[in-house]
């Protein structure tokens, strides 16, 4: 990729990225929002199946959820000069025995950083998931649940995050700090980021 590429250039080149198809029992459906005037990022995992069919980031209950804990609606969300939205891995990978397969390996090294480079206005990061927290914060011995709750020691533009999954609900009602003490941090940070 030329160091100058426009955006446009190279979302036209992820969006007909073709790198994993052998392993993508769907086929390849990129799906990432962008715009160099995003406020925040949602770092998330993979797209699942309702969203690779439609093409739009968090179309599902899980989007409903994460909307939800950050205190905005659709039409805020889905405003590429607000929010970035740039998963680990860009397509669906399909289903495994216990919920989606992890992102591919080979889609965040391909095109995430160049993308995260045009994204100069960023105020705060939403690492969502277990498999986008062990990419922005390394390998560990931490389970999720101490990692998220450690969520005070990522910094003040970092925000670590469960998935927003429906299959997460036990999660929730075992950690009722999540919902008392860290959402509404979560809420006032992306006010503060959007309104930079």
């Amino acid at each position: 990729m030329a160091a100058r590429q426009s955006l446009t250039q190279l979302l036209a080149e992820v969006r007909s990225c073709t790198i994993c198809a052998q392993h993508l029992p769907h086929g390849p459906r990129p799906v990432v929002q962008i715009h160099p005037n995003a406020r925040v990022l949602i770092a998330g995992q993979a797209p699942g199946r309702k969203v690779h069919e439609s093409g739009v980031p968090f179309d599902d209950a899980s989007g409903d959820r994460l909307r939800e804990w950050m205190g905005i609606d659709r039409e805020r969300f889905y405003d590429p000069k607000t929010l970035a939205i740039l998963p680990m891995g860009f397509c669906y990978p399909g289903t495994g025995k216990s919920g989606d397969l992890p992102p591919r390996p080979e889609c965040a090294p391909a095109w995430r950083q160049a993308l995260l480079d045009r994204l100069p206005r960023l105020g705060l990061t939403l690492v969502v998931g277990q498999y986008a927290i062990t990419d922005h914060f390394g390998k560990s011995s931490s389970t999720l649940t101490e990692r998220v709750r450690a969520w005070r020691d990522a910094g003040p533009n970092v925000i670590p995050l469960p998935h927003p999954s429906p299959r997460n609900n036990i999660w929730l009602k075992r950690n009722p700090w999540f919902t008392d003490e860290l959402v509404p941090e979560l809420r006032r940070r992306v006010v503060a980021a959007m309104c930079r």
